[in-house]
């Protein structure tokens, strides 16, 4: 069923092809509506007129005048449009329009907002994709919602979609990562070593050479590094990836595919992805070094794929990462980055162009550091004695539930103060909390309405009692409620999922301030009625929306 702002919009866009001119450049100018914040301003405004003006070179306020004198309200949806200033349409809905919503959504609760499943090609959504040399920190966590929600978002439109963690379990940092397991383990053993500065220094490494002499002992007391840095390396990189699926799952977070960088090497897909490439006219060498020429496809300068020392680079690895998803049948391929990588897009999407897909088919995430405080002052973290806090003591401290919601409160290229103490409190302050409550809430009505014995269809009940609601509350809900679809729409669009946790918090707030001044559960039988399908479209949608980013709907808190 078509929203209210879709079945506006296409009125809208319908009476424009009457004007001269407009069927030759309709695809190049956006028709967008907006919420005015004073609600004597309508229910609905566009400023359209003003896009059509500028590119037909005509008044805007003509073109206004002309669109609403032609549109066909034949469904009966509007009460009126008004053309306001030198060209704002504004537009008010009649009241009949709102209640049809209540009916949409309790028609199929589950569901609304989404979108029936469709094939085609999959779309591919690669998140955290942490190196296997630590546990996960907080900034892990948040790509870790983000990519997650994301996926959930395009799957409720939708989408067919893929979720993909790139381990990078190749290259120096393993070595490293082996030697900084052996060091700690011959400490362990109580021999004199020095444990060298550019390594693995977190607590992480004594607790992991412990395990290791749980299991093996002083087998390798007097082995050289040499010798046995191979069994370093593999026990550290099993054991800490190990913990990282222990914690996604805690958190949350599953995953489709696990794609092994080794996998890249071992069958050789870097060397033939740089072939491709040479065969392709976009590989030269240099100095020794062998480039890829990015500036071919708007990138500052050529990059470096193999050294000098014949080692090939990261970015040689994740070229052929790419033109692996895409031999996949991949059609677009989402990556989450966090925002260290920024200097990284430009040069991976001239890759891509590069090995012949469009460049719109990768579109990359940055996601912003976390500042984690409590009670409002700064974590105290030392980067260079490797100590920060995991994603686990988070969860731990907080709750899944705080975590994920509170990672998802920003847009992804902001930064976000994550308070612990905040994130702990049963008030208003915790956002998860304002809106777990507000569900908690409606269960609790409906519990009360069924120990009164007011257990009813009801769908017949919102065909028959809806036009009783007459409180402006009810009807500002209403609208909230018939925005959700467009809601979900405009996550997915432009890839950023903080738009639901502030869609929640908008709708709890007006059931707050509703509830507070009206009674639901009332002396009018058919009122009573009505409002308890207003109750229940609320609760179904605060479910459906706390569902998509991964957040229970608790019925008592």
């Amino acid at each position: 069923m078509a929203t209210v702002r879709d079945r506006l919009k296409s009125m809208i866009a319908l009476s424009a092809r009457s004007i001269a001119g407009y069927l030759e450049m309709q695809a190049e100018v956006g028709l967008e509506l907006e919420i005015p914040r004073n609600s004597g301003h309508g229910d609905y405004a566009t400023n359209f007129a003003f896009a059509l003006a500028k590119r037909l070179k005509q008044n805007p306020r003509q073109i206004a005048s002309q669109i609403v004198a032609g549109l066909d309200d034949s469904t009966g949806l509007l009460e009126r449009a008004e053309i306001a200033g030198p060209g704002f349409v504004n537009f008010f809905i009649k009241p009949s329009a709102w209640y049809g919503i209540i009916r949409e959504v309790l028609g199929d609760p589950g569901n609304y907002g989404r979108l029936e499943a469709g094939g085609g090609p999959m779309v591919q959504v690669e998140f955290v994709s942490a190196n296997p040399t630590g546990p996960l920190h907080i900034g892990h966590g948040r790509g870790a919602a983000i990519g997650d929600v994301l996926a959930n978002l395009l799957e409720a439109r939708g989408r067919r979609v893929q979720r993909e963690y790139y381990i990078n379990d190749a290259g120096n940092q393993m070595d490293t990562l082996g030697r900084s397991l052996f060091y700690r383990y011959q400490q362990e053993l109580g021999k004199d070593v020095e444990f060298p500065d550019n390594h693995y220094r977190g607590e992480y490494m004594r607790e992991l050479a412990r395990e290791f002499i749980g299991e093996k002992g002083d087998l390798f007391r007097n082995c050289s590094l040499e010798e046995s840095l191979p069994v370093f390396t593999e026990y550290a990189s099993r054991r800490i990836f190990d913990g990282i699926k222990e914690d996604l799952e805690l958190f949350g977070v599953r995953f489709d595919n696990w794609f092994s960088e080794r996998e890249l090497h071992d069958r050789d897909m870097v060397g033939k992805t740089i072939e491709y490439l040479r065969q392709r006219g976009f590989i030269y060498e240099n100095e020794g070094a062998v480039w890829f020429k990015s500036t071919a496809f708007g990138d500052e300068k050529d990059r470096v794929v193999v050294r000098a020392n014949g080692a090939s680079t990261y970015f040689a690895a994740d070229l052929a990462y790419h033109r692996n998803k895409f031999e996949r049948g991949l059609e677009t391929v989402i990556d989450i980055w966090g925002a260290d990588h920024h200097g990284y897009v430009d040069r991976m999407l001239a890759g891509v162009q590069a090995m012949g897909a469009e460049r719109e088919a990768v579109r990359v995430v940055l996601v912003q550091l976390v500042n984690l405080l409590r009670g409002g002052q700064p974590v105290a973290m030392s980067t260079r004695g490797g100590e920060f806090v995991t994603l686990r003591e988070v969860v731990d401290e907080v709750g899944k539930d705080a975590t994920r919601f509170i990672f998802l409160t920003r847009r992804t290229d902001s930064p976000l103060d994550f308070d612990l103490e905040v994130a702990k409190t049963r008030s208003n302050d915790n956002p998860v909390f304002y809106v777990q409550y507000a569900h908690a809430r409606l269960c609790s009505v409906f519990e009360v309405a069924r120990d009164r014995g007011l257990d009813f269809d009801w769908r017949r009940a919102a065909e028959e009692t809806l036009p009783l609601l007459q409180v402006r509350e009810e009807f500002e809900i209403m609208k909230l409620l018939g925005e959700f679809p467009e809601v979900v729409g405009e996550c997915v669009r432009s890839l950023e999922p903080h738009y639901i946790p502030y869609y929640l918090h908008q709708l709890v707030s007006l059931f707050h301030s509703y509830y507070h001044d009206n009674r639901i559960l009332g002396e009018d039988a058919q009122l009573t009625k009505a409002r308890l399908c207003l109750a229940l479209a609320i609760k179904e949608v605060i479910a459906n929306a706390l569902s998509l980013l991964g957040v229970e709907a608790p019925e008592k808190m």
